[in-house]
């Protein structure tokens, strides 16, 4: 590569680094869920702030997938079932350390193909307006997710930005 061109932003997910479901309840997923919601409750107002605890992610209709490398948990999210057709994405966070890797592409890639494969027809989310969210926004719409309305129990607000796929 010649000297004179940047060094890509991110590289490519080490070929061992996979998807698997994981328990919100394990040490180290309670660890990353914790540095979600310092950094989402950092950047919002509490009352606009919607991450799931580990609580939250424990219950019946939301799925928690992880991606570890070497045993170490470097990247979350989780499928939340809505009604028979449609899913939330929730809890979508990397490691700091593991940023600009890809994993958030590979978790969000295989929610996306554990909503079709259990026959949503349609995923939302709710992330941040702010600039600290602005890659969360960039990564979903690189993945076809477009504004919607706010859906299920959220309200309009100019802390949250409100996004879908159609999933058919």
């Amino acid at each position: 590569m010649p000297s004179n061109l940047p060094w890509p932003r991110w590289t490519l997910v080490a070929v061992s680094s996979h998807v698997t479901e994981v328990d919100p309840r394990d040490a180290d997923v309670r660890e990353l869920v914790w540095h979600h919601l310092r950094f989402t409750n950092g950047a919002s107002p509490a009352e606009f702030a919607f991450a799931l605890d580990e609580d939250g992610l424990a219950e019946a209709g939301v799925t928690v997938f992880g991606v570890r490398e070497d045993g170490a948990l470097l990247a979350i999210g989780a499928l939340k079932r809505l009604d028979d057709t449609h899913a939330e994405l929730k809890s979508m966070h990397t490691a700091d350390s593991a940023r600009r890797r890809g994993l958030g592409r590979l978790i969000l890639d295989h929610v996306l193909a554990t909503a079709r494969a259990r026959g949503y027809t349609r995923i939302s989310l709710e992330t941040g307006s702010t600039e600290e969210f602005a890659g969360a926004r960039v990564l979903y719409a690189s993945a076809g997710f477009v504004p919607c309305a706010p859906f299920g129990d959220y309200r309009p607000s100019g802390w949250n930005t409100y996004m879908t796929l159609d999933l058919t």
